[in-house]
């Protein structure tokens, strides 16, 4: 069956559908792995957007039931050069397309995912429909200019958990951590679970009152899609939380901190989407390769004096991570998580849990 991907700008991209059939509007962006495309899928991150993957052979190892990053796929479309049909890896349980049709989550086959990739980079991510049921371009041009996009609005409250839930240490439980759900991936609260947090995972909504009740000895700030600025609530509570305990962000929730600080934000050109992603530790000189998923960042001239910059993207210096000064507060626009990509950045759950240990004593 046929489908078309149309931009706002008036570009189209024609292919073949597979997965689900329907029609669906989103921001069109560009992700640079080669592998980990369920992670990518079931990222709550991805919310509100349609994922192109550069890689031209997409499915080769099919689906599995552990690889998930969360209960089910977030992407509004997926578009791919070529789709495998017929896995081959033993945890495989199903085809990507069976997997995308089961979800309702329309694909697209045979773009030239290079044009698309290189149209996105000189104009930057745009909105966009992807479609099997209107093949009108002209109509589909229309419906994308007329798509909400990300700017302004809460995504957040379409991905978070709507009560809270515990994750149990493994092994001794030595840290009670207050998780704000945003959108959060399995694979950060495995990483806080193996070094021995019991974790509550609160609604994004979750007052700083309640928090602060559940007498935690750090508080953690999640990823989560689309604009920090769709949710000033969120980021009120935030700002009411950071004088009270130890905090580590991640993606959004290093975003919501730097608004919590007083900084702005900006929408980046065409963001930062991928597991081979070059990020400077400032303190150490150190190179690290990271994946990231995000289309916001943190203003650099916009934070105040106490807060330090300390990791900065080489592709484009972008700020990737702050700390406070004088506060065990601290964050980074990267996923130390990876799922999938490098574990370059894992020390910074170590340093977490070195905060929480200091403000003890």
């Amino acid at each position: 069956m046929k489908a078309i991907l149309a931009l706002e700008d008036g570009r189209y991209f024609e292919g073949a559908s597979f997965g689900a059939r329907g029609e669906r509007s989103g921001e069109v962006v560009f992700n640079t792995s080669m592998t980990g495309y369920q992670e990518i899928l079931t990222d709550p991150s991805y919310k509100g957007q349609i994922v192109t993957m550069t890689y031209p052979h997409i499915g080769n190892y099919g689906v599995n039931e552990e690889d998930f990053e969360s209960l089910k796929p977030h992407v509004e479309g997926f578009v791919v050069r070529e789709c495998c049909r017929y896995p081959s890896n033993w945890r495989a349980r199903k085809p990507l397309a069976e997997f995308l049709a089961e979800h309702d989550i329309v694909g697209i086959e045979g773009v030239d995912t290079r044009a698309l990739t290189k149209h996105l980079r000189d104009a930057g991510a745009m909105k966009a429909v992807l479609s099997t049921e209107d093949l009108d371009v002209k109509s589909l041009v229309r419906k994308a200019k007329e798509s909400p996009g990300l700017i302004g609005r809460d995504l957040v409250k379409e991905v978070t958990c709507p009560e809270e839930y515990r994750v149990p240490a493994r092994g001794e439980a030595r840290f009670r951590v207050v998780a704000f759900d945003f959108g959060i991936k399995r694979n950060i609260l495995n990483n806080l679970s193996k070094r021995g947090c019991e974790v509550l995972v609160v609604p994004a909504q979750t007052t700083a009152a309640e928090v602060l009740a559940h007498q935690p000895d750090g508080i953690f700030l999640s990823n989560g899609p689309g604009d920090p600025e769709g949710v000033p609530n969120v980021v009120q509570t935030v700002r009411e939380l950071i004088e009270k305990k130890p905090t580590f962000g991640i993606c959004l929730g290093h975003q919501m901190l730097g608004l919590a600080f007083g900084a702005k934000v900006c929408k980046l050109k065409f963001g930062h989407h991928g597991g081979n992603q070059p990020i400077k530790n400032l303190a150490s000189g150190r190179v690290e390769i990271a994946a990231e998923n995000h289309g916001f960042a943190v203003v650099r001239d916009t934070l105040p004096s106490d807060v330090d910059v300390t990791h900065m993207n080489l592709n484009d210096k972008t700020v990737e991570g702050m700390s406070h000064r004088k506060l065990p507060v601290f964050s980074v626009q990267y996923h130390p998580e990876a799922s999938p990509g490098p574990h370059d950045a894992s020390y910074l759950f170590d340093r977490f849990i070195e905060e929480m240990e200091h403000n003890r004593r």
